[in-house]
């Protein structure tokens, strides 16, 4: 009986492009490539499930292999494995059955190929095809794919998780407004145009730019790879976008949260000191371990928002606050959901969500707080506090060098930009200069 090498070689050989019913594939699924993540070290294959005979359930088969990893080159790797991809779905639908004799097929693969085509699998394989040409092309999902293994080892983990839910959104979205949309090569500026539409119309502008920004960053990875012919994404335009405010508390107001904590929740209480006091953004105190905590110099070291080690000091105000943790093993992260310092096996961001829902439930319910008063609404109020007592001893130069030191801005445009957008920066009462000029 012929196996599924000896009729995967006869169907290679007549392997052509074919759209499909997916409402007819009620035996098996779509076969799908798996690259590794971008690693040449580990085995790339094609793989597939089919429904077992006798459970009448989807069953994993097999991977195939082929020759594909002996190629030393991503593009030329998976250039191979979307051949594959192609001539399985092309058997799949002309019957191949993993538990059945698949002979029949077997007899008619071979009557359909040509006696004078010499070419085997191997000469088919071994070519790299142009994606921009009439040859194998990847779908959309493979080129994503493909795409994030190239960028992976200059991302952040925080960056790539961002990365692939944006293509993730984005793939939701063509398969129920463009369901048509198979290779990567008919991906076209409309189709973009479109989804962005539609993430403003649901979202924000800012988050619309950010989708665009981060689909345009791939479609780049791409075009250098010759994937694509052009990144049309970058003529789609940046729409202007009011930033997120985050609204200061008014002294009344953060004095009674304060309070309320003490009695109710003090973990988050000293969870916000971080913020409030140290001027850490939310994201930065989550990402705290022991570790990172100097008893002796009395210094906090954490990772900023762009990926690099900072040290602050630690204020007298929040060092009196903080319970021992010299005897807490060093790896342990230093805010947990029910203690300081122990383990928590989760990413940055589940974290950072983790509190941000606890806040919303113990302080934002409680008190009747809308959308704009967040977590990081205590930096912007502390730091407003700090610059204004800082103003009333010294110049505005002055307080403001005072101040980039406890911040941590890297300039002092960044550090005036920041105090304009959170209207830090007041004047004088100029009540007198209207006086003077009154008729």
């Amino acid at each position: 009986m012929p196996d599924f090498k000896d009729l995967f070689t006869f169907e290679s050989e007549n392997e052509y492009e074919s759209a499909y019913d997916l409402a007819k594939e009620r035996n098996f699924s779509r076969p799908k490539i798996y690259s590794g993540k971008g690693d040449l070290k580990k085995r790339w294959y094609v793989y597939f499930s089919f429904r077992d005979p006798k459970t009448g359930k989807m069953k994993r088969q097999t991977p195939f292999y082929g020759i594909a990893n002996k190629f030393k080159t991503k593009e030329d790797r998976l250039s191979v494995l979307v051949t594959y991809r192609k001539v399985l779905l092309r058997l799949l639908k002309e019957g191949y059955d993993p538990y059945g004799d698949n002979t029949e097929l077997h007899d008619r693969l071979k009557a359909k190929s040509k006696p004078d085509k010499d070419q085997d699998i191997k000469s088919v394989t071994q070519s790299t095809p142009d994606q921009t040409s009439d040859g194998p092309k990847m779908s959309v999902q493979e080129a994503f794919d493909f795409a994030i293994g190239q960028k992976q080892k200059i991302l952040s983990p925080t960056t790539k998780r961002g990365y692939e839910n944006k293509i993730k959104n984005f793939l939701k979205w063509t398969e129920a407004n463009r369901p048509d949309l198979v290779n990567i090569t008919d991906l076209d500026k409309k189709t973009v145009t479109t989804f962005l539409n539609d993430v403003l119309s649901r979202t924000s502008a800012r988050n619309r730019n950010n989708f665009r920004t981060d689909l345009s960053s791939v479609l780049q990875v791409l075009v250098d790879n010759d994937i694509i012919a052009q990144n049309f994404i970058k003529k789609i335009p940046v729409l202007k976008s009011v930033p997120k405010r985050h609204k200061r508390y008014s002294r009344e107001t953060q004095e009674k949260i304060f309070v309320h904590l003490k009695a109710e929740d003090p973990l988050l209480l000293l969870y916000i000191k971080f913020i409030s006091y140290n001027f850490l953004r939310p994201i930065e105190v989550c990402r705290l371990k022991v570790k990172d905590i100097d008893l002796k110099g009395r210094t906090v070291r954490f990772k900023d928002k762009n990926d690099h080690w900072k040290t602050k000091i630690i204020p007298d105000i929040l060092w009196t606050g903080l319970p021992d943790i010299e005897t807490l093993e060093k790896e342990y992260v230093l805010f947990t959901p029910d203690k300081i310092g122990g383990k928590w096996e989760t990413a940055i961001g589940n974290r950072r969500d983790y509190f941000t829902k606890r806040f919303k439930r113990v302080v934002k319910d409680h008190f009747g707080l809308g959308t704009d008063y967040t977590l990081y609404s205590f930096r912007h109020t502390f730091i407003t506090k700090l610059y204004r007592a800082l103003e009333k001893g010294s110049s505005p130069f002055e307080a403001k060098s005072k101040l980039m030191l406890i911040t941590g801005h890297s300039s002092m445009t960044s550090l005036e930009k920041y105090l304009r957008d959170i209207d830090a920066m007041l004047p004088e009462d100029y009540s007198t200069m209207l006086r003077d000029t009154d008729g």
